[in-house]
């Protein structure tokens, strides 16, 4: 699903905010689905992206920018086996995540992006393009 850093509400309906309701309505919050909370400001010369990864290390996180579109992906998996003498499992617990998300970065100068990870929170500081000046000069008459 593909994101814009521009904040928007939601107005009228929407069939995917539709499934969310649902899932959140019958799962409550222990929603099974995984989701990246991402926050956006606008801080005037650029946006500050803020979004939650608990529990990934910095080496899980991908951020990919491809034409006007940045992703980001974290993947991770963890496995806990015990077993007795003979091989036979007494406890086994595995724990899979896996976060992607897009956002539309058209008005963004891609080349200035940074990115940090720190304490669960992945911060992107994204530089707004600047303006480009309409060329003025004068002709000469010949």
């Amino acid at each position: 699903m593909m994101y814009g850093l521009t904040p928007f509400g939601r107005t009228g309906f929407d069939l995917w905010n539709a499934f969310d309701d649902f899932d959140k309505s019958f799962y409550g919050d222990s929603m099974p689905i995984n989701t990246c909370r991402t926050d956006i400001r606008d801080d005037g010369e650029k946006y500050v992206m803020e979004s939650e990864l608990p529990g990934f290390e910095k080496e899980d996180i991908k951020l990919d920018i491809n034409g006007s579109q940045l992703t980001i992906a974290a993947e991770h998996s963890t496995n806990n086996d015990e077993k007795d003498e003979k091989g036979n499992y007494i406890r086994r617990e595995r724990r899979f995540g896996s976060y992607k998300r897009s956002f539309d970065i058209s008005d963004v100068d891609a080349e200035g992006i940074t990115a940090e990870y720190k304490n669960g929170v992945l911060v992107l500081e994204l530089p707004k393009k600047k303006p480009e000046t309409p060329l003025s000069k004068r002709l000469e008459i010949r």
